[in-house]
This record gives C-alpha cells, sequence and structure tokens, in this order.
C-alpha cells in the first residue's frame, strides 16, 4: 500500500475514533449534581491536568481540529456523492467506444476513499453480462490504487470469486509478494481443493513472470482450481510461440499436470498446425495423446482430408494409430455417415471400443439406423447395453416409426430388448 493510501487510511481511523468519542461522551453525559462534583474535583487539580481531564480530551465541540475533521468528513461524502452521479452519468452513455473511454478515464480519477460507494451504487444497478467489463475496470483500479480495501470489501459483500479474483489479479503484477500472502493467508486447505485465490494471482504474473506464474501453478494440488489457473496462464505461454510452449508442457514435473498442459497446447494448436501437432504428440503417448490425437486428425480432415488419412496410415499399430483413426471416422461420420462406416470395416483392426463410440455418436443425427447397428460392435457389455438404451430411447422419441422398425428387424441383447419393449408400450400407451 503506498503511503499516500496508508496516510488516507490512518486519518479516516483517528475522524472515526474522534467523532466516536465525542458522542460516546454526549450519550453519557453526567447529571448536574454529579457535574458540580466533578468541577470541583478538577479545580484540585492542577492546571494541566484539569485541562486534560476534562471534555473530549481536552476539546470542545467547536474546537478547530473537531470543525476540521467535520469539514473533511463532509468533503469527503460530497466527493463520494459526486462520483456515483459521475458513474450513473456514464452508465447512461450509448456511444459503446466513447463509453469504454470515459470510462477507463473515469476509474483512473477516483481516490480511494470514493471506490467504496462507487462500486456499491454500481452493483446496485443490476450485474448484467454487459456491465461485467467495467465491473472487472472499476475492480481492477481499486485493487491498483487500494488492494487491501478492495478486498476486504469483496470478502463481506460480493458472494462468488470474481471480484476477488480480479484485484488479485490486478496487485499481483506490481506487487506479487503481497498477493501471494494475502491469497495464502486467506485460504485453508481441503483435501482436494487449490487455493481459488492463487488463480487470480496467476492471471496476474503471467504477464510480467510467467516463470513464477508458473511455479505457483505446478505447487497447488491436483484440483478443479488448478485447472482453472492452466486455463488463465496458458495464453501467455501459447504468445510466445508453438516450440516454447511445447518444451513449456514438456518440462512440467507433475505427469497429470503435464498431461493437462499437453492437451490444452494440442487444442490450441491443432488448426493451425495439425501436422506438427500430431507429430508432437506422437512423441508425448501418454493421456494427453489419447485425448486429444483425434482432435487434431479432425481438425486436419477439415483442411486437408488426403493428407490427414495418409497420416493416420503411416502410423504403427497401437493406441495412436487407433486415436488417429477416431478422429477419421468421427469427421467422415458427420458428412457421411455411409463413407465413415465403410471406411471403418476396412480398418477393423484399429477399431477399438471408444472408436465406436465416437462414430456412434457422430453418425446418430443423419443415419440413426447406421450408427445402431455399430452399437453390437462394442465388446464391454455394460458399454454396449448403455449405448444401446442412450441410442434407441433417443431414436423412439425422435422417430418411433422408423426407431421401431429397426428394433423389430434385429437382434438385440435379452436385457436391451426386454426394456426397449417395455419402452415402445409405454410411448404407444401414451399415444392412445
Amino acid at each position: 500500500m503506498s503511503s499516500s493510501n496508508r496516510t488516507l487510511t490512518m486519518a479516516g481511523a483517528i475522524a472515526v475514533a474522534i467523532a466516536g468519542a465525542f458522542f460516546a461522551g454526549r450519550m453519557t453525559a453526567p447529571d448536574a449534581a454529579a457535574s458540580a462534583s466533578k468541577a470541583a474535583e478538577d479545580a484540585a487539580l492542577p492546571p494541566k491536568l484539569s485541562n486534560r481531564a476534562g471534555g473530549s480530551g481536552g476539546e470542545t465541540t467547536g474546537s478547530p481540529r473537531r470543525l476540521a475533521d467535520r469539514s473533511a468528513t463532509k468533503e469527503k461524502a460530497s466527493r463520494g456523492d459526486e462520483a456515483v452521479a459521475k458513474m450513473e452519468e456514464l452508465m447512461r452513455t450509448t456511444d459503446p467506444i466513447a463509453r469504454t473511454q470515459a470510462w477507463l478515464n473515469f476509474v483512473n480519477s477516483i481516490d480511494p476513499s470514493e471506490f467504496e460507494s462507487v462500486v456499491a451504487s454500481f452493483r446496485s444497478l443490476g450485474m448484467t453480462e454487459s456491465r461485467m467489463t467495467e465491473y472487472a475496470m472499476l475492480l481492477s483500479a481499486w485493487g491498483k490504487k487500494d488492494p487491501l480495501q478492495a478486498l476486504a470489501y469483496a470478502q463481506a459483500n460480493t458472494g462468488s470469486r470474481f471480484a476477488r479474483t480480479t484485484i488479485l489479479s490486478t496487485w499481483s503484477a506490481y506487487d506479487p509478494a503481497g498477493a501471494i500472502q494475502w491469497a495464502e493467508q486467506n485460504h485453508e486447505a481441503e483435501e482436494g481443493e487449490g487455493n481459488p485465490w492463487m488463480i487470480g494471482v496467476i492471471q496476474g504474473l503471467a504477464g510480467t513472470d510467467p516463470a513464477r506464474a508458473s511455479q505457483l501453478l505446478a505447487a497447488m494440488p491436483y484440483s478443479e482450481e488448478r485447472g482453472e489457473a492452466l486455463g488463465v496462464l496458458l495464453p501467455t505461454i501459447l504468445a510466445q510461440g508453438n516450440d516454447a510452449a511445447k518444451a513449456w508442457a514438456e518440462g512440467i514435473t507433475d505427469d497429470a499436470l503435464k498431461q493437462g498442459a499437453i492437451a490444452r497446447v494440442a487444442e490450441a494448436m491443432a488448426a493451425k498446425d495439425p501436422a506438427g501437432t500430431a507429430d508432437w504428440l506422437t512423441r508425448n503417448p501418454g493421456e494427453a495423446a489419447d485425448r486429444s490425437m483425434d482432435n487434431v486428425i479432425s481438425a486436419w480432415m477439415e483442411t486437408d482430408k488426403n493428407s490427414a488419412v495418409a497420416y493416420y496410415q503411416g502410423l504403427p499399430a497401437g493406441d495412436i494409430r487407433s486415436n488417429a483413426l477416431r478422429g477419421v471416422a468421427n469427421s467422415m461420420a458427420m458428412e457421411d455417415p455411409r463413407a465413415a462406416a465403410d471406411f471403418l470395416d476396412a480398418h477393423a483392426a484399429d477399431a477399438n471400443d471408444r472408436v465406436y463410440q465416437q462414430f456412434i455418436w457422430h453418425s446418430f443425427g443423419e443415419a440413426p439406423d447406421i450408427a445402431a447397428s455399430y452399437i453390437g460392435k462394442i465388446s464391454d457389455p455394460q458399454e454396449q447395453e448403455q449405448m444401446y438404451s442412450r441410442m434407441l430411447d433417443g431414436w423412439l422419441r425422435r422417430d418411433f416409426d422408423a426407431a421401431s422398425t429397426w428394433i423389430s428387424g434385429n437382434t438385440l441383447p435379452e436385457s436391451v430388448s426386454q426394456r426397449v419393449q417395455s419402452k415402445i408400450q409405454e410411448i404407444q400407451q401414451r399415444k392412445q
């Protein structure tokens, strides 16, 4: 906190203390007899002690100091009212460019003592989606001038993490030590939960010290909060270029975090460099490659189908090749389910349950009959039954006649057949 802000805070505390003492004295005034006794006691004291014992610290209600304090309080209230009025006027501006420029100038002009009333008034107008950018600017300006005051207000008056995260993001950009300390002191660790306040700290540090932000990210336990923190750091990492982003992800020592980072980086690079991204995943086999290869190949299919198919066919047998087949089949299924089915049949040696499941869902919209005929190829009995249930129920609701005709003409597992027949009877009864 700056020396000027500390001075303002101290002055405010002194003014409140003096005002409190004055009103407390007024509320507990002695009766006439006690006053006379007090006057006699004062007369027996030396002049200096007698003066200290009377009134409120030796000051009268009309003393210059008290008058100055009252004047300052009125002036402060007046400035706060003016700031609120200015804010409300800006909110009525309809030109988006003019409003943004004026709002930026306004938030930078607010005195620390005015922020609380301005923010409270802004929030009272209703927090619509269109106002969130202005709200964030307001909180950021407050966080830059007096982060502790801003965070105290947010803790007392806001239920979500947005305000505190925004303030911490601003604070950590210029005072990371202070922001980190606040984040650590204001979170009680629970098993399976990361520190939510570190998300804002990491976001603020990302642009000024990505290495430190990465260290804080790595120190977080496996949790939803760590995933959010990775998300706010990643744009800065990607801005350094594909090679730097790949090296950053590969350098993470925590394997769960590493796999998450590889998957996020691959997702971001796939559209512009599918071939390079696919090669990178092939060199880094693991959970991320299993989850991401199909999306990379699907993105590649959109720009160069022949090259994507050739890449799949050139891969060695194994999980990576099956994952690539999933991407090829998914992309083809959305355009031509019959052609996708024929391609799967021709490469059945590479197909696994995930390949068939994904194909079924991607082809269901255009060709539910083709999709349904491939459910039986799923080897896991439980997964197969669940897929029959979800797919056939949806088909019956969408096109009862076509679905019931297909069901009557195909052999289904006994448990599935019984449940589906019951569903058909239920729908028929509702129709009657």
